[in-house]
């Protein structure tokens, strides 16, 4: 597949050292190293599908346009719709002209979160009683000032993250989680955020304030527990499963730890041509985190 790169910015560019050759062209109307200010300077007939690595508000323009065109297309996170009709109206464009768009959430290729998914699918803690998603880092001195401080700040960069986390292992697509703090200390936008599940059973907390980069899963069960920490990014990471002992007493643990290179891009866009060739979109999991995220934006 030949691809579009829309977006020269961090993203971008990792986006482009991955495809190689088969980044045909690049856009950025703010970087001189882009081939093209503008995606309707290059010729359609060059490639297949566009990636969008570009800021939120300029992403469902670009979208129709490729869609219009019949081509795939790869959006970063999050692709935020205003309506129900509004996403509805492009999966039927898309159905359309056969093609898809695919939002990109790489944290799912995370070798530890595919462990953890493989222990919940085998019931190994049973029934969820409670759980726990953390996501933090120390970047609000890079974001004051950019496009990024503004809207949902953290709660849309990250926040989302955690969501499509949540929806992905536990099947929570769909559930209503309210905002329990929403803060701004050095940006405009938010730097911090907690929110909860309306069950409360599920809490997810987002920031831009943790000084040593962080990420946890805590998931607690009829059974035992499931416990991830770190990502292969940043230095070693460590799942631990813990296996209850009635009536009490030390649990039994199972380790698993991962390191090395970060292969989630990779594999995500190995998980994006697979879903063109279906053809199946990702519209549903799209709205509901748009349906979420505008909730916040309202409080």
């Amino acid at each position: 597949m030949r691809y579009l790169l829309v977006g020269l910015g961090n993203i971008g560019a990792k986006r482009q050292a991955l495809l190689g050759e088969r980044c045909v062209a690049t856009v950025d109307p703010f970087n001189a190293a882009a081939d093209y200010a503008e995606p309707q300077a290059c010729d359609p007939d060059r490639y297949d599908a566009a990636v969008l690595a570009v800021p939120d508000e300029a992403k469902l323009e670009l979208l129709d346009y490729f869609l219009g065109l019949g081509k795939h297309a790869l959006v970063e996170k999050p692709l935020l719709f205003p309506d129900r009709e509004s996403a509805e109206r492009r999966v039927a464009a898309a159905r359309a002209r056969g093609v898809i768009w695919y939002t990109s959430y790489n944290h799912r290729y995370e070798p530890l979160i595919v462990a953890l998914k493989r222990w919940l699918d085998a019931e190994r803690i049973g029934r969820l009683y409670h759980g726990r998603f953390y996501y933090g880092n120390g970047t609000v001195g890079n974001v004051v000032g950019t496009w990024r401080d503004a809207g949902l700040g953290v709660v849309g960069d990250l926040g989302s993250h955690l969501l499509d986390l949540a929806g992905f292992l536990l099947g929570v697509r769909g559930t209503a989680f309210v905002p329990w703090t929403l803060e701004r200390h050095e940006t405009r936008s938010y730097d911090h955020a907690i929110l909860g599940s309306a069950d409360g059973q599920l809490v997810l907390e987002m920031s831009y304030l943790c000084w040593k980069n962080s990420f946890a899963v805590e998931l607690f069960g009829e059974r035992g527990s499931l416990h991830l920490h770190g990502l292969p990014k940043w230095g070693p990471s460590e799942l631990i499963l813990r296996e209850r002992v009635f009536p009490s007493g030390v649990p039994r643990e199972t380790r698993e730890t991962a390191s090395g290179p970060d292969r989630t891009w990779e594999r995500d866009l190995v998980h994006f041509e697979a879903l063109a060739a279906a053809p199946e979109a990702s519209a549903e999991n799209d709205w509901w985190i748009s349906h979420t995220l505008r909730a916040m934006a309202a409080t």
